[in-house]
């Protein structure tokens, strides 16, 4: 690229390429700087919730990710060790009319998703480069990037600056962003497996049982993602050369109907865990510079949210950045203020989500009974468990507090 672009994303990941392709169809010229060759399998987010559909759909992302293998799933089937697994399987929760035109959740391969959205930003106009290292930006009204492509360094000068490096991000510390950080709860872990021929397509499955909790994710064909949330204490139980036999292991579930056929499966890439803890900026952006996706702080992967909190930066983001002529950096006031409330309560939901699911002693398990019971005789008090499927703002602003978790129980 010989001419400096108007925006230099550094990060070619969902929330790097997503954005990359939506300011690309508006017109702009935009630059992706990506640190790897290649995307492979690291155990990511694979999951768009209902809402996170939407923000797709109305980033006009939701074709090309269903071209590239996106597999629709319009139910949710909530197990438990202290219910009935037909009884499970009569009640699904119905994905499919939770936004018009959405038809439930959507489950792709992270490295696809990626793919796909490189390869769209690219086909509208987009500059990708891919290899680079030694990134450096220096904020400012006109902010600088300076980085290594193919053996050469260069700096520009563009209007904008976006970190969408992930989690650790090399951009927000240069932007001096301060990063805040709940305590470690659990491990959350995954493995990739094909093989599962015969197991439901048509919905996904979540958990709890023994010392784990468990999810069941298909993208199709046979081939399913697995999560798996426990303790501390067990972290090297699923590590190492044994760790995906383990994982295979840990699905062999009483609650669950057919896991064998899930537990027999083949692994189709790595068996890895990371620390739960949810990470937060509460404020995002800087003289010319802004951060989306995990380098903004991520929430809690155990209620699944990454991919569509991703989706909600790259919107609103370009809604900023089209609706102001002048980029100056305080047009991103109104996405800092929405983002860091969003933020918060999906971590009150993860928060409360992972003590209610994610604990295994005998005093959680009775808080599960008991909470079961009292679903049972009122259906409403079950309303925290949507905020994962319906988003941070569509339901009432009760169900994301303590409170709404502490009627289940207390």
């Amino acid at each position: 690229m010989a001419d400096t672009p108007e925006i230099v994303i550094v990060g070619g990941g969902t929330a790097g390429a997503a954005l990359a392709t939506v300011m690309a169809r508006a017109g702009r010229s935009v630059c992706i700087l990506e640190r790897t060759l290649e995307h492979v399998d690291r155990v990511r987010g694979e999951s768009l919730t209902p809402w996170g559909v939407e923000e797709a759909r109305r980033l006009g992302l939701v074709d090309l990710l269903r071209d590239a293998g996106g597999h629709v799933v319009p139910r949710l089937v909530v197990f438990g060790e202290d219910l009935d697994p037909q009884i499970a399987l009569s009640r699904p929760i119905d994905l499919s009319n939770m936004f018009p035109g959405v038809p439930g959740a959507l489950k792709l391969g992270h490295p696809k998703i990626c793919q796909a959205l490189d390869d769209a930003a690219v086909a509208a106009g987009a500059t990708l480069l891919r290899g680079v290292s030694r990134v450096h930006v220096t904020p400012g009204e006109l902010p600088s990037v300076c980085f290594t492509h193919d053996g050469v360094t260069r700096e520009w000068s563009p209007r904008l600056v976006v970190g969408a490096d992930g989690r650790g991000s090399a951009v927000a510390r240069q932007l001096g962003a301060e990063v805040y950080q709940d305590p470690v709860h659990h491990i959350f872990g995954g493995m990739l497996i094909d093989g599962a021929d015969g197991w439901a397509e048509d919905f996904y499955a979540i958990g709890t049982e023994g010392n784990g909790n468990y999810y069941i994710f298909p993208q199709g064909h046979g081939r399913y993602r697995l999560y798996y949330a426990y303790g501390l204490d067990r972290r090297r139980e699923f590590s190492g050369p044994n760790g995906a036999k383990n994982m295979l292991a840990a699905f062999r579930l009483a609650s669950v109907p057919d896991s064998e056929i899930i537990a027999n499966a083949r692994p189709a890439g790595p068996c890895q865990g990371y620390p739960n803890a949810d990470s937060w900026i509460d404020e995002p952006y800087g003289p010319g510079v802004v951060l989306i996706g995990d380098a903004a702080g991520h929430n809690d992967p155990t209620i699944g949210q990454g991919l569509s909190i991703s989706l909600r930066d790259v919107r609103l983001v370009a809604e900023a950045l089209e609706g102001n002529a002048r980029w100056s950096h305080d047009i991103f006031v109104p996405y800092a203020a929405e983002r860091r409330e969003r933020m918060l309560r999906l971590r009150v939901t993860a928060r409360e989500f992972s003590k209610f699911r994610c604990e295994y002693d005998k005093a959680a398990r009775e808080r599960r009974r008991i909470a079961l019971e009292r679903i049972g005789r009122d259906p409403s008090l079950a309303a925290p468990f949507l905020v994962p499927l319906r988003g941070p703002d569509e339901l009432p602003d009760e169900v994301y507090t303590p409170a709404a978790w502490r009627r289940l129980y207390e």
